[in-house]
């Protein structure tokens, strides 16, 4: 009782509830059951007693939550099910109850509020630790609450106010029938109703003049149990060259992150190989290299003279899976080393963010290794590129929710900047985005092959390009204002 544990029933409850939440994530994109759930959730925190109890009820909403938004987290484990088969389920109960610390937090913070306003409290509690989610310990901004809105007309808001204004006018359109039935529920009504009118305004508007450029989208569907076979490995490079040397000549070829099953600076010669399929084509490779004792995630640009002119190392890694913290110790003293990465103990981080500039043709592009396009941080540049491109190897997710949902983050990162993006996966979804967030063609998950595609044009910088978080995280910084204030009708 000292803990404040609440019952098995608030819990159980609570879990069931953030699980209805979860279903308004790709590929369901079930958002009208998110918001009902959410507002069901925010009146359970919101009766308990004390703040130990409010935070119980969030902590297992979370969980419930993460659980089924994040159920793809149990793949990696299961490419090598021998091995690593058993930790599958702890990695998703570890995953899910973790992440959901953040929203324990929020409730505990909204328990503290003894007055009328505690719902509006909690609303803006859980946006900012969908904020935090998304920045301590490197961040992991996956399925943030207000990703539901990604595919429908409110997503074109996070032009104006990226995605934490998405997941605020999100708990917060929760949180109004709770404070004044009546009022609250209109106030929500035009919250959501006049979001839903910009981006319905937004996507009507004319589109920007295409490019003209021809890109090629190679997609070899190399499962992660046959990637790193010496035998099958080579007949997926076979497969990339045949794609890449069929029909016309694009302007631009892109494989996907890591196709190339060898070290670059050991076989130099495997960019003239690629170039020559390329007939005359710009080309960018995902592959591994290595420098001195410290090796690299890269994407390698070369022309038909087959030399690289630009090299982007992948600097926004994974934990555990692309590098291990302390991991030298770890390695020489253990043999452990990360989950995903192919030397040594890990891969080292390259030096940040850069812009590439591919030529007056191809103008300049922000290259995106895997899940950093997830991050809005990770594509703040001085210089605006021309177009996004995100190579990825999404086998590592599985089949069902974790490509889908990576995919829908990346027209999410289009809809932020204004930019069109190039999606290049292993597996799938491969397929190009313009700058609406409007998907323009795809190669489907699980499938092999290729597909030219005109790069559609760029808009001019989004107020969320100028600006940043900043006009979000005032409109928090209010909202918890007036959820926090201590004058007010007290609870009864």
């Amino acid at each position: 009782m000292r803990l404040g544990w609440p019952g098995r029933s608030p819990v159980g409850a609570a879990f069931g509830l953030g699980a209805v939440m979860a279903t308004g994530q790709a590929p369901l994109d079930f958002w009208w059951l998110t918001l009902p759930a959410l507002l069901a959730l925010t009146a359970l925190v919101c009766r308990q007693p004390d703040w130990r109890s409010a935070g119980w009820v969030g902590w297992f909403g979370g969980a419930g939550y993460f659980a089924l938004a994040m159920s793809w987290i149990t793949q990696p484990f299961l490419i090598d099910i021998a091995t690593y088969g058993w930790m599958s389920p702890f990695a998703l109960v570890l995953m899910a109850f973790g992440l959901a610390l953040f929203w324990a937090g929020a409730g505990a913070l909204a328990g503290l509020v003894r007055t009328r306003r505690r719902p509006i409290a909690f609303a803006a509690a859980l946006a900012l630790a969908e904020f935090a989610r998304g920045h301590v310990l490197t961040g992991l901004p996956w399925a943030l609450i207000g990703h539901v809105w990604i595919t429908s007309w409110p997503g074109q808001t996070a032009a104006l106010l990226g995605s934490l204004g998405l997941t605020l006018m999100t708990t917060v359109a929760a949180a109004l029938p709770l404070w004044r039935p009546v009022a609250g529920s209109v106030a929500a009504t035009l919250l959501l109703g006049g979001a839903a009118a910009f981006g319905f305004l937004r996507l009507a508007e004319p589109d920007p003049v295409s490019t003209g450029v021809q890109v090629r989208l190679i997609q070899p569907n190399a499962t992660q149990e046959s990637k790193w076979d010496p035998e099958k490995a080579i007949a997926h490079f076979q497969q990339m060259l045949d794609y890449t040397v069929e029909g016309p000549v694009p302007d631009l070829v892109i494989w996907p992150e890591t196709a190339v099953p060898f070290l670059l600076d050991q076989n130099p010669e495997v960019t003239g190989v690629i170039a020559d399929a390329a007939r005359g084509a710009t080309v960018a490779f995902g592959i591994q290299r290595t420098d001195g004792p410290v090796a690299f995630n890269s994407l390698v640009f070369a022309r038909e003279d087959g030399q690289p002119f630009a090299i982007y190392d992948k600097h926004h890694l994974v934990p555990f899976g692309e590098y291990i913290p302390y991991g030298n110790f770890f390695y020489d003293n253990f043999g452990i080393s990360a989950f995903a990465a192919r030397l040594g103990n890990g891969y080292s981080p390259g030096p940040g963010p850069q812009v590439v500039d591919l030529g007056p043709r191809l103008g300049k592009v922000l290259p995106l290794i895997c899940y950093e396009a997830v991050f809005p941080q990770d594509l703040v540049v001085a210089e605006r590129p021309g177009w996004l491109l995100q190579v990825t190897n999404d086998a590592w997710f599985g089949h069902l929710s974790g490509p889908q949902q990576h995919f829908a983050q990346g027209r999410l990162r289009a809809i932020e900047q204004g930019l069109p993006m190039v999606r290049v996966a292993n597996t799938g979804i491969s397929g190009i985005i313009d700058a609406k967030g409007r998907v323009v063609a795809t190669i489907p998950l699980d499938t092999a092959g290729w597909k030219d595609v005109v790069l559609p044009g760029a808009l001019a910088p989004t107020p969320y390009v100028r600006q940043g978080d900043w006009p979000a995280l005032l409109l928090l910084f209010g909202v918890a204002l007036w959820g926090f204030w201590p004058r007010g009708r007290a609870l009864a």
